[in-house]
């Protein structure tokens, strides 16, 4: 795969984003690099999937651009680069998980030997010739998982891939995740469990549509004195209140003996 484009992986500007009378984004800014497993997390809320459905191009914006893999979000060409896995699985319920891998393995043009592949890295080996409809939720989800790794995508965007799972197959999916990086593929996953930042290269902490640390793991507790990510992004949420309310004092009108005093001082 070809990862030798000019910038990063995805390149934000000027992001803007409105869902009804709520602005979501107001002039957002980043940069994902090639080759990394960027962690997005944040409470719920905070703007994380409106991000993602930016980035690969299906989010109608009010203003800014955003490019991935040195095309405009939602290019033609992206088709096959670019995968997207929602926190909604988006398979079909009559059909086993081996026919839904299938039909999707022929929609991006993937060999067919993806679908046993793919099957095996989510856990799901014993459930193929099953139905959707008669999984967990957590089995459904990571049916979906397995749809978005079909092929050779350079850009994996997963939205909290791992929620509902049990430890240890959270922890076998992040070594999926951890191997698909060291081949050179870009993955930005989404999550609100802090643990998982500690298995990311790079970290995203997103609050109320800003971000609010652009860092790394060892960076993120270095900062806030911590050993632990929930104690750090506490720190940062803290921090960023504080900071937001400064602001707000300092932009607050004088008030008239403040008014008088700086009148008699100029």
């Amino acid at each position: 795969m070809s990862n030798e484009h000019a910038g990063g992986a995805v390149t934000v500007r000027g992001l803007h984003v409105r869902r009804g009378s709520t602005e979501v984004f107001r002039g957002l800014d980043l940069d994902i690099p090639h080759g990394q497993i960027t962690g997005l997390l944040g409470p719920s809320g905070c703007g994380k999937t409106t991000l993602m459905r930016a980035i690969v191009g299906v989010q109608k914006v009010a203003g800014g651009t955003v490019t991935a893999l040195g095309e405009p979000a939602g290019a033609p060409g992206l088709r096959h680069r670019v995968a997207y896995d929602t926190q909604a699985a988006s398979v079909y319920g009559d059909l086993t998980i081996r026919q839904n891998l299938r039909y999707f393995a022929r929609l991006v043009d993937a060999p067919r030997t993806d679908v046993d592949r793919v099957i095996e890295q989510v856990g799901l080996g014993d459930q193929r010739d099953q139905t959707i409809d008669s999984l967990s939720g957590g089995q459904e989800s990571r049916v979906s998982l397995a749809v978005a790794m079909l092929g050779t995508p350079e850009l994996l965007v997963l939205d909290e891939p791992t929620v509902g799972l049990d430890p240890l197959l959270r922890n076998e999916l992040w070594g999926v995740f951890r191997g698909l990086a060291e081949t050179g593929v870009t993955l930005i996953v989404s999550s609100h469990v802090m643990d998982e930042a500690l298995r990311c290269d790079r970290l995203l902490l997103m609050r109320s549509g800003r971000i609010v640390a652009d860092t790394t793991p060892d960076g993120l507790l270095a900062d806030t004195g911590t050993t632990d990510p929930d104690a750090a992004f506490l720190a940062l949420i803290e921090r960023d209140a504080h900071a937001a309310t400064e602001g707000a004092a300092s932009d607050h009108p004088l008030t008239r003996r403040e008014a008088r005093e700086e009148r008699r001082g100029s």
